[in-house]
């Protein structure tokens, strides 16, 4: 924009009308959507209202805006009309406009951001101050089932992109007056609203104040999603683990914020981000705590399992067949070696190939219409894979490691979290076919001395296991019972550590 556009957006509303009719239409460049309406309200004093179309609702502005302003009776009292201009403005605003809410404004910066924002604006000829009244409506989806976090108990309630609807979802499962809502707009073009919640007296306030003061220091044209948020606020940009989560789901959002933690919602987006976490809060699930304790308990233990199998599956059997092959019983070596016979690549360069080409038809299968995604990613896997053996380019035995590696990635929670174990399979792979196993305990120890120094808006990030929190040990690898969990987790809640008494057992 413009220096002389600038300027005008930071002068005061003058009391010439039509003055700032023609301030508003070159600031927004005369465009179509842009809808000024003049009129001469009910005493005579000339009026304009100004809305953009497609984001105000038409049905308030005319039985409520309108209507009103030109046709309502004299005030009580007499039939003459207010003494001046001014005096109208109070009658407009306390008697004639029967919106929710109606709110002064005296700059055109402010006429702009309201304008831009839904509302419709009310212009007086000589008042320097407009009104700016509440009359937001557009179209935007319902409330669906998660698509990214699906689970067969549990609500199937999920978030949408406005932030009121996602807000709402969320005053409804925690009816407290705890429960506090800080905005911030963030985005010099886009200005994005953006609420940070969390329960007062229970979340630790320097915490806040530590998320506050991160998102104040946002400079940027623009906040499209919660994930630009995310890479702004995060404490380590080069790791491949992620240090906040984004939820789709507002019940797992809800037990976010009651263990002390701290959401934040962005208008435009169904995702909520929710920090500080740790490592082992990626790899557990929302319906881990509608089920038994003891079901839940033996998912969870196969869900770490099949994390570690989609990390460290296809460089083990790299370092087995390349450097390791008397670890193999007889009959299997045989086998191997039978089947790798006419293979003319190396375990590792077999292994990249077959994990490249699954990587390329996940991403077709994704990126493919919604109808036939799915099937060409099955069907091409099958496909190539039995045709990459018939060829003797693979053997079988790749085959299957890549495949049921594959199938463990998809059994993390977190998106975020499977993405790094993709990440981190390729840099396992290239350390075995190198040095074997002792490669792999390198990097893995290399991997678990950069994790320990992770932070999540500072909680380590292997926590409770470093620093050790033993009151935490109830609920990472298996989940004890309900009545056993009396005190949230450190050190989210660290000023309001019980959530429940314990209760004597039943039987």
């Amino acid at each position: 924009m413009s220096g002389g556009a600038n300027s005008k957006r930071n002068v005061t509303i003058c009391t010439q009308l039509n003055g700032n009719i023609q301030t508003i239409r070159e600031l927004t460049g005369n465009s179509s959507d842009v809808v000024i309406r003049t009129f001469a309200a009910c005493n005579g004093t000339p009026a304009a209202i100004a809305f953009i179309s497609g984001l105000t609702d038409n049905a308030i502005v005319n039985e409520n805006i309108l209507r009103p302003l030109m046709t309502s009776d004299p005030p009580p009292g007499g039939d003459s009309p207010p003494s001046s201009p001014s005096d109208f403005m109070q009658t407009v605003v306390g008697r004639i406009l029967t919106v929710n809410s109606v709110k002064s404004i005296n700059t055109i910066a402010d006429v702009l951001t309201m304008l831009f924002e839904g509302n419709t604006i009310v212009f007086l000829e000589g008042v320097d101050r407009a009104l700016a009244v509440n009359t937001p409506k557009w179209e935007h989806r319902g409330v669906e089932e998660p698509s990214s976090q699906t689970v067969i108990r549990g609500p199937k309630e999920g978030f949408n992109e406005n932030i009121g609807t996602n807000l709402a979802l969320l005053r409804r499962r925690i009816k407290s007056p705890n429960l506090w809502k800080i905005d911030r707009r963030i985005g010099k073009q886009t200005q994005t609203d953006v609420c940070v919640l969390y329960l007062k007296g229970t979340a630790d306030e320097d915490l806040v104040t530590e998320v506050l003061r991160r998102l104040d220091k946002i400079e940027t044209d623009s906040i499209l999603e919660s994930g630009f948020l995310e890479e702004f606020i995060q404490d380590q940009t080069f790791t491949p683990f992620p240090t906040v989560i984004n939820s789709e789901r507002p019940d797992a959002t809800t037990a976010a914020i009651l263990e002390g933690k701290i959401a934040i919602l962005t208008d435009g987006t169904p995702f909520a981000l929710i920090l500080p976490v740790t490592f082992f809060e990626f790899l557990l699930a929302s319906e881990d705590y509608y089920q038994r304790f003891d079901i839940s308990s033996f998912l969870r233990v196969l869900r770490f399992g099949a994390f570690t199998a989609s990390m460290l599956l296809p460089s083990i059997y790299i370092a087995i067949t390349t450097f390791h092959q008397e670890m193999l019983p007889t009959t299997m070596l045989i086998s191997l070696a039978a089947q790798r016979e006419g293979v003319p690549f190396p375990a590792f360069v077999e292994a990249f190939l077959m994990e490249i080409t699954f990587e390329v038809l996940r991403e077709a299968g994704t990126r493919m219409p919604r109808a036939i995604g799915p099937a060409i990613s099955i069907v091409g896997a099958l496909v190539l894979g039995q045709a990459a053996v018939e060829a003797g380019l693979v053997s079988a035995a790749m085959v299957i490691v890549v495949s049921f590696t594959a199938i463990s990635s998809f059994v993390a929670p977190a998106t975020n979290i499977a993405i790094a174990s993709r990440l981190l399979r390729f840099v396992l792979m290239i350390f075995s076919a190198t040095l074997g196993f002792f490669g792999i305990m390198t990097f893995l120890f290399m991997l678990l001395i950069h994790m320990a120094g992770i932070r999540s808006f500072g909680v380590p990030y292997l926590s409770p296991f470093a620093p050790i929190l033993r009151n935490n040990w109830k609920d990472v690898f298996v989940r004890v019972p309900w009545r056993m969990m009396t005190t949230r987790p450190l050190p989210f809640a660290s000023n309001n550590k019980r959530r429940q008494r314990q209760k004597p057992d039943p039987s």
